[in-house]
């Protein structure tokens, strides 16, 4: 499949994303033609990026002075701490508003670096090279940045657009299967929300696109890609609409949390569960009929994906669960707001519920 550009257009800024393969080789020239000349370009490396592809960026930006730091992607590191660090190389090396910080990695390493970028100086270029799919189709495109607390997931950050987004699918050949599942989470879940059509194609070519198979991969890419740019650009500070993309989250960064973001559960494993829960949860409140229910239910019911919260939470979780959906960022009450399903391809509805019932919920799918 041929390189695709699309451009995202929000009130804060403009710029392309590029899918393709073999894309870094050329890096230096993207930076050109897109208008990206700084004098100085530090790069944030995630630690698990593999070195042959290490090698074609350097060989690429060879003529440009560039620094790079070593990141270890997690959400534990994914903190003030490692926002600190960056920050203190930047000021050392003496980087302007005028330069550039480039992150190459998933979204960990995305969002840390967007967010050191966004608060350097009020504002440092900043470009995007996502590694995995998850960072491809999701958080590489609408600006958010955000780092955890003890309290919870993202509940520090800002909104801050990149300069320019580089998608290149040979970084995903070197992924393990499972993180392959958690960036088709996403995928999948922008579907649902927002387009019957491109689910019918997910539902039809699962297996190759789980498999890497060119063209699925590149096409459920930039389809998911283009569902994300058409709401970032109707609401860039999820004031509005751009809160149908958390349709699943609220149970999903729940259940991260409460296992303190360990290897257990990745983002992806967590917000199919969280999409399950969302799920069930439209179904018992008669929001979603059954047939569309049914429909959504055998797509989930994927072998390589995470089946039920039985297994890795059991009742004496649910405290713990809730007190996470109650820290919710999205609440302005001490009520929960949960983002709920009338049919494949929306609408997707919000509606706040009380604890109690979320409890009652959990308890009764954590029995059954």
């Amino acid at each position: 499949m041929r390189q695709i550009k699309l451009i995202v257009k929000t009130n804060s800024g403009k710029y392309p994303v590029f899918i393709g393969r073999n894309l870094v080789e050329n890096l230096s020239s993207l930076f050109r033609e897109n208008s990206i000349n700084c004098k100085k370009y530090l790069l944030i490396i995630d630690k698990k990026i593999p070195k042959k592809i290490i090698a074609k960026v350097t060989k690429s930006l060879k003529k440009l002075k560039v620094y790079k730091h070593t990141f270890d992607a997690s959400e534990k590191n994914k903190s003030q701490k490692s926002i600190d660090k960056i920050l203190n190389i930047l000021l050392k090396n003496n980087f302007t508003r005028n330069d550039c910080l480039v992150s190459i990695g998933g979204g960990i390493t995305g969002d840390v670096s967007s967010f050191a970028s966004s608060i350097f100086k009020r504002g440092l270029k900043f470009v995007n090279v996502p590694s995995t799919l998850l960072s491809q189709v999701d958080s590489s495109i609408g600006g958010k940045t955000g780092i955890n607390t003890k309290e919870g997931k993202n509940l520090v950050g800002s909104f801050y657009q990149p300069k320019l987004v580089i998608s290149d699918v040979q970084f995903l050949e070197s992924l393990p299967s499972r993180e392959i599942v958690c960036g088709y989470a996403e995928i999948l879940k922008h579907s649902l929300i927002f387009d019957k059509n491109f689910y019918s194609y997910l539902n039809k070519n699962i297996n190759k696109i789980l498999k890497l198979e060119s063209p699925q991969i590149e096409k459920s890419i930039y389809e998911s890609c283009k569902i994300k740019k058409l709401v970032v650009e109707k609401d860039e500070k999820e004031i509005n609409i751009r809160k149908i993309l958390n349709f699943g989250h609220t149970f999903a960064h729940a259940y991260e949390a409460s296992l303190k973001f360990s290897k257990k559960l990745n983002h992806g494993e967590a917000v199919i569960l969280g999409m399950r829960s969302a799920l069930s949860f439209s179904l018992e409140k008669k929001i979603i009929n059954k047939k569309e229910f049914n429909f959504v239910s055998n797509h989930f019911d994927n072998s390589k994906f995470p089946f039920s919260i039985k297994d890795y939470f059991s009742l004496k979780d649910i405290n713990r669960i809730i007190s996470f959906m109650l820290r919710d960022k999205k609440n302005v009450s001490n009520k929960i707001k949960l983002m709920l399903i009338k049919k494949i391809g929306g609408p997707i509805i919000e509606k706040e519920f009380s604890y109690k019932i979320i409890e009652k919920f959990l308890k009764k799918n954590l029995i059954n």
